[in-house]
C-alpha cells in the first residue's frame, strides 16, 4: 500500500518483521511487513522493511514472532456491572435482571468510575484500541455519572463511544427495574442532550463520541424511543438499544404491542444506518432482510447469550445478508472475563453449533468481527477497523511466539483459535497504551483495589436497604 500524505515533522514509530492482517476490503496479509505509523495516523502498510531515509523515526521496533492487526473494538458494554460480577450466575435474562437491578439501582459516581475502570482496563489490556458503553442507570442524586465514564476511558487512552442510555418503564408500567431505577421520561431525554452537548465530538481523530441509547423494550416507553429517536437525528449522533435478546422478549413485545420487536423497533423510527442493537439473538428472515435494507448494525455477544442461555445469533445469515456486525464483551455481569478477544473465539465457536455447522465462521471472518465490523457500526469505519494508510494509528502487535501459540503456522489462526496471546505494543491514536502485557496508562493494581473496595460498599449499602 502507498504512503499516505504526512507532513514531514511529524514523529514515526516503524513496525517490522512482523505478520500484517490489514483487514482491509481486499483482506491483504503480509507473512512478513511493515507499518509506519506518523503522528496520530497510519503513514504505510506494506511488504518488507519500512522505506529507506524516513525522517524523525524516535521508535523502531522488530515484530519477529508477531502479528500486527487493527485494534479491537467492542460495540456493546455496561462497565458498571464490574461491581457485581459473579452474581446471579444461574438464571435467565429476565431473572437476572429482576435479581440484579436493586443493587444496580444503588450505584453512586464514586462506583461507577472505578467500575469503567476495572472495564476498561481489562478490555485495553487484551487489544481493545476503542471502547464503548451502554450506560442506562442513573438513581437520584447519583453524582456524574456520564461524567465519571468519560473521565475514566480519557485517563486510560481509549477511543470512546458512551451510549447514554436512559429507562422510563419500571415494575408499575409494566417493566422489570424497581421504580426508583428509572427516569421520566423527561429527565432521559434532557440528561441525554445535556451529554451529547458536553461531551460529543464528531471530528475524524475524535476520543469521544456519543450516542442516545434507550435500554430495551421493557425498560422503556414508546414515547422515549420515538423522542429518543428524534433527538439523535436532530443532534447528529448514533442510536443503540438492546434488540431480540430472548424469546422472552419477544413474548413481551406482541403481548404488549402487538408485533415482534423488529417491527415495533421499526414503527418507532429505531432502524437505520445510524442504529446497532445489540444480541438480536432471536431474528428470523424477515427480521434480518429488515435491517440489512435499512443498513442497522448489530452488536454480537455470544458469551453473554450463552451465560444467559439466550441462544445463537444467527450471524452467519446476517454477514451474507449485508448486515453490519461487531463484537460486543457485554456487562461483566454476564461475562465475567470482560475482555474482547473471548468473544473472537466464542463466535466462531459458538456460531458453529448453529445450524451453518463448520461453515458458519472462519478465523479472518472472526477478526473482521472484531475489528473493521466494529468500526462500521460505530459508524467509524472511515477511520478505524483497518490497517490503510490515512485512517488512525489504532493498533496492537500480538506476540505469537510463545508456548501458548509456536506451533500454529498461520498467525490469524493462532489468534483467534488459540488462547489469549500477548500484547507486545497497543497503540491508540499513535499512543502507547500497552506495552509487554502491561498497561502504561494505569496503575492495575489501584484499579483492583478500587473495584474491590466499590463492590464492598455498594454490598454493604444493598444488605442495609
Amino acid at each position: 500500500m502507498a504512503a499516505s500524505a504526512v507532513p514531514e515533522h511529524v514523529e514515526r514509530i516503524v513496525i517490522e518483521n512482523c505478520s500484517i492482517a490489514t483487514v482491509d476490503a481486499d483482506d491483504t496479509e503480509y507473512a512478513s511487513g511493515h507499518v509506519v505509523v506518523a503522528g496520530n495516523r497510519i503513514e504505510s502498510v506494506g511488504a518488507g522493511r519500512a522505506p529507506e531515509g524516513l525522517a524523525n523515526v524516535v521508535r523502531r521496533i522488530d515484530g519477529t514472532g508477531h502479528l500486527v492487526t487493527p485494534g479491537l473494538i467492542n460495540t456493546h458494554h455496561h462497565f458498571y456491572q464490574w461491581i457485581t460480577r459473579g452474581l446471579a450466575t444461574d438464571h435467565n435474562l429476565f431473572d437476572w435482571l429482576v435479581a440484579l437491578y436493586p443493587t444496580w439501582a444503588r450505584i453512586d459516581e464514586p462506583m461507577v468510575r472505578a467500575a469503567a475502570q476495572g472495564s476498561l482496563a481489562m478490555m485495553a489490556r487484551g487489544g481493545v484500541t476503542t471502547a464503548m458503553d451502554h450506560h442506562y442507570v442513573y438513581p437520584k442524586g447519583s453524582g456524574d455519572l456520564s461524567g465519571a465514564i468519560i473521565g475514566a476511558a480519557r485517563d486510560m487512552g481509549v477511543r470512546f463511544t458512551l451510549a447514554r442510555g436512559s429507562m422510563d418503564r419500571s415494575v408499575k408500567d409494566g417493566g422489570l427495574p424497581p421504580d426508583f431505577a428509572v427516569e421520566t421520561l423527561e429527565g432521559a431525554l434532557a440528561g441525554t442532550e445535556a451529554t451529547i452537548d458536553a461531551h460529543h465530538d464528531a471530528s475524524f481523530d475524535a476520543m469521544t463520541q456519543v450516542a442516545a441509547a434507550p435500554c430495551s423494550p421493557f425498560s422503556i416507553s414508546t414515547e422515549l424511543l420515538r423522542q429518543g429517536a428524534e433527538l439523535a437525528r436532530r443532534k447528529g449522533v448514533r442510536m443503540h438499544t438492546h434488540g431480540s435478546e430472548t424469546v422472552e422478549e419477544e413474548k413481551f413485545c406482541h403481548e404488549l404491542f402487538g408485533m415482534g420487536p423488529t417491527d415495533y423497533f421499526e414503527s418507532t423510527g429505531w432502524l437505520g444506518e445510524d442504529v446497532w442493537m445489540a444480541h438480536c439473538v432471536h431474528m428470523n428472515d424477515s427480521d434480518i432482510a429488515a435491517f440489512a435494507r435499512t443498513g442497522t448494525g448489530v452488536a454480537h455477544c455470544p458469551s453473554s447469550n450463552a451465560r444467559l442461555a439466550a441462544g445463537i445469533a444467527r450471524v452467519p445469515d446476517m454477514l451474507a445478508a449485508g448486515v453490519p456486525v461487531g463484537l460486543g464483551v457485554d456487562g461483566t455481569a454476564s461475562n465475567e472475563s470482560g475482555e474482547l478477544h473471548t468473544e473472537l473465539r466464542n463466535a466462531l465457536l459458538i456460531n458453529r453449533l448453529g445450524a451453518h455447522r463448520e461453515k458458519a465462521l472462519n478465523a479472518r471472518q472472526a477478526l473482521r468481527l472484531g475489528t473493521y465490523g466494529g468500526a462500521q457500526v460505530l459508524g467509524r469505519a472511515g477511520q478505524i477497523g483497518s490497517l490503510e494508510p490515512g485512517k488512525l494509528a489504532d493498533l496492537v502487535l500480538w506476540k505469537l511466539d510463545t508456548l501458548a501459540h509456536a506451533s500454529i503456522a498461520d498467525p490469524v489462526t493462532a489468534l483467534v483459535f488459540g488462547a489469549a496471546a500477548p500484547v507486545t505494543l497497543s497503540l491508540v491514536n499513535g499512543r502507547p497504551v500497552v506495552e509487554d502485557n502491561h498497561l502504561i496508562t494505569a496503575d492495575e493494581d489501584a484499579i483492583a483495589r478500587a473495584t474491590r473496595d466499590e463492590a464492598r460498599r455498594l454490598a454493604q449499602i444493598v444488605a442495609g436497604a
